[in-house]
C-alpha cells in the first residue's frame, strides 16, 4: 500500500493489530489438547476447565472454531471510562487495549459481558484520550513530550504531527540562539 511520505516510519493498524496478536490473554479451552509446539515455545496442555494463558491470536483461532472460550481481561470493563474522565493523565491500561479489544468484541462478543456498552464506552474512551493527546501536544517544546501511558496505536496516530513539530521546533530554537550576539570573555 502506498503511504505517504510523513506516515512512512509509522505502523498500518493492521500490522499494530498482527504485533498486539502476541498478547497473552486466558481462555478456557472446551477440548483436551496435548503441548502445542509453536516457534514461539510450547503452549500447553489443555485441559478442561482449568484456565490457561495463550497468545491472543491463537485465543482468536481457538474461538472460532468453538474450542474454548476467552475470559474477558480485566481492564475491559464499564468503568474504566468514568476513570478516563476524572483523571488529567492518560489511565494505565494494557499498550494494546485498542487492538485487543476490537479483536475480542469482533471474535468473542458473547464471552464479554456487557458487549454492546463496552463498544460504546470504548468509543467514548478512545475519544477522551484523543482529546488528551491533542491537550499534551498544544503544550509541545523542542525538548520533550510527556504523555505516559499512551497505547501503540495512539502514539503512532501522533507520530507523524509529534516529528514533523518537534524538527521545525528544533529548528527555530536553533536558529534563535545563533542569531543572539555571544558574551565576549574579554576582561577588562
Amino acid at each position: 500500500m502506498a503511504l505517504p511520505r510523513t506516515h512512512h516510519t509509522s505502523f498500518t493498524p493492521n500490522e499494530i493489530e498482527y504485533i498486539a496478536g502476541n498478547e497473552k490473554i486466558y481462555i478456557i479451552p472446551k477440548v483436551k489438547f496435548a503441548k502445542m509446539n509453536f516457534i514461539q515455545g510450547k503452549i500447553g496442555p489443555f485441559q478442561p476447565p482449568l484456565s490457561i494463558e495463550v497468545p491472543t491470536w491463537l485465543a482468536l483461532l481457538l474461538k472460532k472454531n468453538d474450542k474454548c472460550t476467552i475470559v474477558c481481561p480485566d481492564w475491559l470493563n464499564v468503568g474504566k471510562q468514568e476513570e478516563e474522565e476524572k483523571n488529567e493523565e492518560f489511565s494505565k491500561l494494557p499498550f494494546h487495549y485498542m487492538e485487543l479489544s476490537q479483536m475480542l468484541l469482533e471474535t468473542a462478543s458473547d464471552d464479554i459481558p456487557n458487549a454492546e456498552q463496552i463498544r460504546k464506552l470504548l468509543k467514548d474512551l478512545r475519544e477522551t484520550r484523543q482529546a488528551k493527546s491533542r491537550a499534551g501536544l498544544d503544550v509541545l517544546d523542542d525538548k520533550w513530550l510527556g504523555m505516559n501511558n499512551l497505547s501503540l496505536m495512539e502514539i503512532n496516530e501522533i507520530r507523524p504531527f509529534f516529528t514533523r513539530a518537534f524538527n521545525e521546533m528544533r529548528k527555530l530554537n536553533s536558529n534563535q540562539s545563533s542569531d543572539q550576539p555571544q558574551a565576549s570573555s574579554q576582561t577588562f
